[in-house]
């Protein structure tokens, strides 16, 4: 007989800096399968300033990524008990959004998922009860299935994005057309941006992307 039960969990995320009187920007950040936030942030120290603060929650449950010991990465949720993950990753990432806002300072805020982060901060997004500005889906894609019509009402007036490496190994037409097709299900506009580069965070495009 399969069970649930409901107990307290506590979590860590990472900020590039303490939010002060200059910020104007808060970019919420989820890694891929196999990282860990506090090597994730790194990635974007070159677009944080003390105007754009960058916070990186990280994936709930962790292993060993070869054997028994070593350098260890974590991942948001696996087909095992898959909805009770997401349930408890998006409590978790509500958590940690009214924990950073609770300064109460009007900020454009933006959604930002890499790789397996990509369909997490879509899952996320959808259900969300506070205001965003921009959604970046950066070397992923949008989950199949999402709620199309939820998301897709949450996104109409936001800026949504979408960039990949013309060399990434997970990423091929196939692929691209299934996006596509998502795409016009949620009927939403997306800027799709292809990158010289592999499956790695490409600081050049989200630059162009902080100009827009």
């Amino acid at each position: 007989m399969r069970n649930t039960v409901h107990f307290q969990h506590k979590a860590v995320f990472y900020q590039s800096e303490p939010i002060s009187s200059s910020t104007n920007e808060i970019w919420f950040v989820l890694h891929g399968y196999g990282q860990l936030p506090q090597y994730f942030i790194r990635k974007f120290k070159e677009i944080s300033t003390k105007e754009r603060i960058i916070v990186a929650p990280g994936g709930l449950s962790r292993f060993y990524l070869d054997g028994f010991s070593g350098r260890v990465g974590s991942t948001w949720m696996t087909k095992e008990e898959r909805l009770l993950d997401i349930e408890n990753y998006i409590n978790y990432l509500n958590s940690v959004a009214e924990e950073v806002l609770s300064c109460d300072k009007d900020v454009k805020i933006t959604l930002f998922g890499f790789s397996q982060g990509s369909a997490t901060v879509c899952r996320w997004a959808e259900k969300l009860n506070f205001a965003f500005s921009r959604l970046i889906l950066h070397s992923g894609a949008f989950p199949p299935d999402i709620d199309f019509s939820g998301l897709g009402n949450q996104l109409k007036d936001k800026q949504v994005f979408m960039l990949r490496g013309d060399q990434d190994e997970f990423i091929n037409e196939e692929r691209k057309a299934e996006q596509q097709a998502l795409i016009e299900k949620l009927d939403v506009q997306v800027k799709q941006i292809e990158f010289q580069g592999k499956h790695d965070i490409h600081v050049d495009s989200l630059r162009k992307i902080i100009e827009q």
